[in-house]
């Protein structure tokens, strides 16, 4: 008799513990950026559907991405977010890393905005990203104008939505409808940049 299989997908068309392999494939198949892994028990693929992927699946990190010594009381099994942008308003861009292996988890852009912009996207896309997949890690910002409008559920920019923004603003009108249709447990929490050093997801062009 063939051993049983639980299998967890953390990324796919509907997150969850599956039973068989034939249930985790439908969940998978076509999905870019899949994550998913098979445990021997139910007991342990719970555990792992309630914990961050990347410490199941094995990815390893660049060694550029390696993250460095961090004080004691940074959270390394949370996400991180930043953003960047070429001039202000210009070509901007954001991402959000595992602070735990330094691992790129999504990345959007670049596409014309400010960089508050970014930084209020960013924390979005954590949250909802977290809230589908399942997993209840912090998400850490250096910004407080950004953590301040998620609070308010609000993107209170000065840019003018106009010919040249209105993509950008069709994301922001998208982010706002999320944070006011759902709710979430994620903890927010502020990077201290004077006192740790640039956060995890910084794109290092300062």
């Amino acid at each position: 008799m063939a051993k049983k299989h639980f299998y967890v997908v953390w990324n796919g068309v509907e997150p969850g513990i599956y039973h068989t392999w034939q249930e985790c494939e439908a969940q998978i198949k076509g999905v870019k950026q899949a994550l998913y892994k098979s445990f021997p028990t139910l007991e342990d693929a719970e555990r792992a559907y309630s914990s961050p992927p990347y410490e199941y699946i094995g990815v390893k990190a660049k060694e550029s991405n390696a993250p460095k010594e961090l004080p004691p009381e940074v959270i390394r099994g949370a996400l991180a977010v930043d953003a960047a942008c070429s001039g202000n308003p210009g070509q901007m861009e954001y991402r959000g890393v595992y602070i735990g292996n330094g691992e790129e988890i999504f990345h959007f852009g670049p596409m014309f905005g400010t960089n508050n912009i970014g930084e209020f996207l960013a924390i979005v896309h954590g949250l909802a990203l977290l809230k589908q997949r399942g997993i209840d890690i912090p998400v850490y910002s250096d910004s407080r104008n950004a953590l301040l409008w998620v609070k308010q559920k609000k993107c209170k920019t000065k840019l003018p939505r106009d010919s040249r923004s209105e993509e950008l603003f069709r994301y922001i009108d998208r982010a706002e409808k999320w944070l006011k249709e759902n709710s979430y447990t994620t903890t927010l929490l502020k990077w201290e940049t004077d006192k740790w050093g640039e956060i995890p997801a910084d794109f290092g062009r300062k």
